[in-house]
């Protein structure tokens, strides 16, 4: 930072990825006081309500607030004009009063979130764990993949931002050589790297958002880790899909990036065959080329690319709106877990070491699925304009005994 007029600061944020192509949106305290609405450069938090004011009629009531959605609510044209005020505050001195070092603060979930939905939406993380539950099939995909985004309904009261520990579950399953069903601590733990998308504004009950519309209602992007025990979904799953092994965490990271802050990392996806149907047609399908990296213990063990995604994040919103469900300010979908071609890919440890019969070492001890303890963090950038870098930052979680 450099000092300007009394009272104010010019943030200087060189090589940052958090630079001002960036300015995410996340909530903040300080000091155990009220939350507040704000956007990073380098490693500043900025006040929004602070560094707005003046520059739009009611940054108070959009931003002395403990979550983004009453500005989301406010819709794609406010979504602009905000974006543009805040780019331009930022490009000179700000007042020291809206300036918080990042580490100084605590960062809080930074939506109400209202509903969860979570894609399945990788080709090839879809294909392995075909080939690992379905080995006698020669295809490893079921019928429908390739003609919608596979999906299952989540549960939002179990979201929880980066640092907050994560609970081993308890739940039934029927191991291979069990002679009935037991009840316990998941044994199988594993993580899913993947990117959720907030919806700013939804759409009414009786209506759907079509592809090319979703630019309309997509807010912003944050990093996923939809927590998954292996053991108690093999047993439950069938026939109505994950439930009790998905629904005790989820966490997010908590910066969310803007879409506008997107458009230099948009990229097609790698092709749909067959052509969707025409719910889900677009003249070109857009992804978004972000690096993922998943650290365990300190050790990163992968680099899952979202760019090889085979859905589209505008065609999965357009699908779960496309029976007429209705979605809303803080509605948030989850892509699936990230996984490419390679082994040094995949998004998660089932994938990563093939069902546990091929360990990864880690801390130099042999490892498949997570033990108490255990720390996991997930990293993810993308390019912006002119060589700029913009970073989600990170998800981090600790993995707790259980309490059964």
């Amino acid at each position: 930072m450099s000092a300007d007029a009394p009272g104010t600061t010019v943030v200087d944020v060189p090589g940052s990825g958090f630079g001002r192509a960036n300015l995410p949106y996340g909530v903040y305290s300080v000091d155990g006081g009220p939350r507040r609405v704000a956007s990073r450069l380098g490693d500043t938090v900025l006040d929004l309500a602070t560094v707005l004011a003046g520059r739009i009629g009611d940054a108070e009531r959009l931003f002395a607030t403990s979550s983004l959605n009453r500005f989301m609510a406010e819709g794609h044209d406010r979504w602009v004009e905000v974006r543009a005020a805040l780019t331009e505050a930022v490009g000179g001195p700000v007042p020291d009063a809206a300036l918080h070092p990042v580490d100084a603060v605590t960062l809080h979930l930074p939506v109400e979130f209202t509903d969860y939905v979570d894609f399945y939406a990788s080709e090839h993380h879809a294909a392995n764990l075909g080939r690992l539950f379905r080995p006698d099939n020669p295809e490893p995909l079921l019928p429908n993949w390739r003609h919608l985004p596979v999906s299952y309904h989540g549960r939002t009261a179990t979201i929880v931002e980066s640092g907050v520990d994560v609970v081993r579950p308890c739940g039934q399953r029927r191991g291979p050589d069990d002679p009935a069903p037991v009840f316990g601590p998941s044994t199988r733990l594993d993580i899913e790297a993947e990117m959720g998308f907030i919806v700013g504004t939804g759409n009414a009950m009786g209506t759907s958002i079509t592809p090319d519309s979703a630019d309309d209602h997509l807010f912003g992007a944050v990093i996923f880790n939809d927590w998954s025990a292996r053991d108690v979904q093999a047993w439950e799953y069938v026939p109505l899909g994950p439930h009790l092994g998905k629904s005790f965490a989820s966490s997010v990271s908590p910066w969310v990036v803007p879409m506008l802050a997107l458009t230099d990392a948009r990229c097609p996806v790698p092709g749909q065959d067959p052509t969707p149907l025409p719910h889900l047609r677009m003249d070109q399908p857009w992804g978004l080329d972000i690096n993922l990296e998943i650290e365990w213990n300190g050790e990163v063990v992968s680099h899952p690319p979202y760019r090889a995604m085979y859905w589209s994040p505008a065609q999965m919103l357009a699908h779960l709106t496309s029976n007429g469900a209705a979605t809303r300010s803080g509605d948030i979908f989850a892509s699936g877990t990230v996984s490419g071609p390679e082994r040094e890919q995949r998004g998660a440890f089932i994938e990563l070491t093939w069902g546990g019969a091929e360990p990864v070492v880690v801390g130099g001890v042999e490892r498949t699925f997570l033990l108490d303890g255990d720390i996991v963090t997930i990293r993810a950038t993308a390019p912006g304009p002119e060589g700029d870098l913009i970073d989600f930052g990170e998800v981090t979680t600790r993995i707790l005994p259980a309490a059964c």
